[in-house]
């Protein structure tokens, strides 16, 4: 699914979608909040949930690379790369 088809969904639907056909990439904490990357055809989609819920609060979209800079502390590659 391309990003403008995505973007036009319900957001329970959004959430639907990056449940089966997304890529879970990352999971960071940010505060009381839990966050979930998923790259899905030509975008990314962060997912934000309350630390210990369920519910999605809201699904942020995004195309650039730029965006993942907030995940980029996350990885540790193996000292021998």
């Amino acid at each position: 699914m391309k990003f403008a088809e995505f973007k036009q969904l319900h957001m329970y639907r959004q959430a639907e979608h990056l449940r089966g056909h997304g890529h879970l990439l990352a999971e960071r904490r940010q505060d009381s909040f839990r966050l979930r990357l998923f790259a899905v055809g030509d975008f990314y989609a962060e997912e934000w949930c309350q630390w210990g819920e369920e519910r999605i609060l809201f699904i942020h979209l995004f195309q650039h690379s730029a965006g993942l800079h907030d995940y980029l502390e996350g990885i540790r590659l193996p000292k021998e790369l």
